[in-house]
């Protein structure tokens, strides 16, 4: 009677367990008998898959791909999915979520229940695909309207962050990396007379409105501009306030990552419309061109203008240089390939009226005088330079003039001993020549000197603003 009654509760306290783990665990088996009726229901062939891959056949980006992943994350049921990136937008306070690879999101349209699986290279024979799935009862009767919506409601969404700009990066053949731009330069913030300036942003509003225009002529759609000048004026935060005022992707190409001439036709159809490519340094690239069949010049004529361009339609092609465009090969530069030439020139009286109008908020000075006398003996400086000695000396608008003064003083000494040295005119009447080698004790009291001005303003707590720039471009 006894065994009879322990074995009564064992059975009672086994049953028990299994009822409370069932109850606990119920998702589990619910995941688990959901799976089983789901491979119940693809051995009767009642459902129907489609693959939208990233990249069609020719290595460009699918834009069907891009608009349904925009769509599908903006789906309640992204957050009830197993596995959910999450992403902070430009504002911090903006949170996107992202389906993870290889996990299933749910939707429902006119009645039909739809599934979405976003495939991961592995699992689709090395391209990324999103998959769709529906009953072949529910295609002809939603599948047309159902894609309709998705670009609808895609476009609803790129319009509403339509003012966020994303940069691409290549790590690689046909893979890039992507973060918010968030570069403060802009327009605004750029120091450059106000009539070039109007040239500039006018110029790059015609462009965006003839796409008409472009095509009635037989022309890709598409403008192209060289900056060129001496490190520290202002080109990358220039192309930083075009992207801005575009509101335009921009694509910063590395060229080193490129293995042969190829690689510039897949690059070129992996980005996408209403972007600005940037190809910095194109003086030493072609210089380098013959280390390389990766930087030939026939690959950087082909990409500039060559038939693989109208893969490029309604985007910027920015190319950027240090020195003279007089010692690049000028079949690179002529119309057609190159159509807009700005001359970033080192720093001028006018222009460090405008730097000390934006740094130090002076309209006139009682040193003004002083430093345009120092500007016609031809001594220059970098914008970047004069910008980051009125940034240290911020508090004292007056010692930031005598420092820029003492430095134009101690260039001007140079390029005088320089040209007395050798007898003879330096070979660049270009502003801002650099110094000749005679000077060599004269650069390094410059260095001394320059050294010595920001140890001491360090003195003071400093924050870093953006570098304002001097542009005298020629369009």
């Amino acid at each position: 009677m006894i065994s009879q009654i322990n074995m009564l509760s064992l059975f009672f306290f086994l049953s028990s367990s299994f009822l409370i783990l069932f109850f606990f665990r119920k998702t589990s088996a619910l995941h688990i008998l959901n799976q089983w009726f789901l491979s119940f229901e693809n051995r009767l062939h009642l459902h129907q898959s489609f693959k939208i891959p990233r990249y069609n056949l020719h290595s460009q980006e699918n834009s069907l791909y891009r608009k349904i992943l925009t769509y599908l994350d903006s789906l309640p049921s992204v957050e009830d999915s197993d596995y959910t990136n999450l992403f902070s937008g430009p504002n911090p306070s903006d949170i996107f979520l992202h389906l993870d690879p290889n996990h299933t999101v749910h939707d429902t349209f006119l009645g039909a229940k739809l599934s979405w699986t976003n495939a991961a290279a592995a699992a689709t024979g090395g391209a990324d695909a999103l998959v769709l799935r529906l009953k072949k009862k529910d295609k002809r009767r939603v599948f047309r309207q159902y894609f309709q919506h998705i670009l609808s409601v895609a476009d609803e969404i790129e319009q509403r962050r339509k003012k966020d700009v994303t940069m691409y990066v290549n790590s690689g053949a046909g893979e890039w990396g992507s973060a918010p731009f968030t570069h403060p330069a802009s327009f605004e913030t750029v120091a450059m007379d106000a009539e070039l300036k109007n040239k500039v942003k006018s110029d790059l509003e015609q462009f965006v409105k003839s796409k008409q225009y472009y095509h009635r002529l037989g022309r890709v759609w598409k403008r192209s501009y060289l900056l060129y000048g001496a490190p520290g004026t202002g080109k990358s935060s220039f192309v930083a306030a075009m992207a801005k005022f575009l509101c335009y992707d921009v694509y910063d190409v590395d060229v080193s990552k490129f293995t042969d001439g190829a690689d510039w036709k897949v690059m070129l159809m992996q980005t996408t419309a209403k972007s600005l490519i940037v190809i910095e340094d194109l003086d030493r690239l072609l210089t380098e061109k013959s280390k390389s069949n990766a930087t030939s010049l026939s690959s950087v004529l082909n990409f500039m203008d060559g038939i693989v361009s109208c893969c490029g339609e309604e985007r910027v092609m920015v190319f950027t240089m240090n020195e003279t465009k007089d010692e690049v090969d000028q079949a690179v530069l002529r119309p057609g390939r190159v159509d807009v030439h700005i001359h970033f020139p080192l720093c001028d009286f006018s222009t460090f009226k405008i730097l000390a109008s934006s740094y130090l908020g002076l309209k006139e000075h009682k040193l003004f005088p002083q430093v345009e006398e120092v500007f016609q003996t031809g001594a220059r400086l970098s914008p970047a330079e004069v910008g980051e000695i009125m940034i240290s000396n911020r508090n004292s608008p007056t010692r930031a003039l005598k420092t820029v003064i003492s430095v134009l003083q101690v260039h001007s000494e140079g390029q005088r001993l320089s040209q007395s040295g050798s007898g003879r005119n330096s070979d660049d009447n270009e502003p801002g020549a650099v110094i000749c080698r005679e000077s060599v004790h004269t650069v390094r009291e410059f260095r001394k000197l320059y050294g010595l001005l920001r140890l001491g303003s360090r003195r003071k707590e400093e924050s870093y603003s953006g570098p304002i720039e001097k542009e005298a471009p020629r369009i």
